[in-house]
């Protein structure tokens, strides 16, 4: 019995030993790893200026748009960090084969809103790295589950803002002042969206046709979706509308994909040292771990 008690004993010793390590070495090492990955996607977002490797007013990149299964739509959209600073669109009107042109007003610029909140979150969290330097000492690993939690809600949210464009009605987009930043203005029928779909750039192009009021259709007005399909219906001033066509193209803008995967390499070491201090907790279920 008492060399039960004493292997026990030892084992015990061993397991502290390895716990002190984890919590004052390990894991900083995790969050000094976690902290250079973070600040590289924050860097993606600022794009600092050529050549500089600093940051400062980020450059202009300039992408063209297009679709493999129609050439209905073509553009150039030009991005700087969170903002579309220009747009030059074109669109062939299938019905009647006329080409209409459209661009950005030279003193307008187009906030995505996704890109803003995404590195807003990544700030949020190096901020919470930061403060949890080499000299601060954990003391329990519950203290260290609570920053992992932290942490990884905000790159989740952060991916999310990327991954999960908002779903609008048809007469949000109608409201949006996007459709005022073009010259000369937007026909009456038709309306434009702009978002980001994972690593992509979108642009969607709606055309509008009036239903009459006679008409025979049942009005069932749409609600919100990110892509609306031709035939939903909404209601905007005292008119009522049907989309009749839809164009989409997009682009794939490289310093998001590397800001994706960073978000998830992050992720993954978040919840691998969320791992190991859980292996310990199982060993001494009375301490607050």
């Amino acid at each position: 019995m008492a060399t039960a008690m004493s292997a026990t004993a030892a084992e015990r010793a061993v397991l502290e030993e390895e716990f002190r390590w984890l919590l004052h070495d390990e894991v900083h090492a995790v969050l000094r790893q976690l902290q250079d990955i973070l600040k590289e996607a924050s860097l993606r977002f600022t794009l600092p200026c050529s050549g500089t490797g600093t940051e400062g007013p980020a450059k202009q990149e300039n992408f063209i748009l297009g679709s493999c299964s129609t050439d209905q739509v073509k553009g150039v959209l030009t991005l700087q960090g969170d903002a579309l600073s220009q747009a030059d669109v074109n669109l062939k009107i299938p019905r009647n084969n006329q080409l209409l042109h459209f661009a950005f007003r030279e003193d307008k610029q187009w906030k995505l809103q996704q890109i803003q909140d995404a590195r807003n979150h990544v700030s949020q969290a190096i901020y919470l790295l930061a403060n949890r330097d080499e000299n601060y000492q954990f003391r329990t690993g519950a203290e260290v589950l609570k920053l992992m939690d932290a942490v990884m809600l905000q790159l989740t949210r952060a991916r999310n803002r990327l991954t999960t464009p908002a779903t609008l009605t048809l007469p949000e987009i109608a409201a949006s002042g996007l459709t005022r930043m073009f010259a000369p203005a937007l026909p009456s029928d038709l309306l434009v969206n702009v978002y980001i779909n994972l690593n992509k750039l979108c642009l969607t192009v709606y055309q509008l046709h009036a239903l009459q009021p006679n008409s025979t259709k049942n009005f069932r007005p749409a609600g919100g979706a990110v892509l609306h399909s031709p035939g939903a219906m909404f209601e905007w001033g005292s008119q009522r509308l049907e989309v009749s066509h839809v164009h989409k193209v997009e682009c794939v803008i490289p310093w998001l994909n590397d800001a994706l995967v960073f978000f998830t390499v992050s992720l993954q070491l978040c919840q691998q040292l969320k791992d190991k201090i859980s292996v310990f907790s199982s060993y001494w279920s009375y301490r607050p771990f």
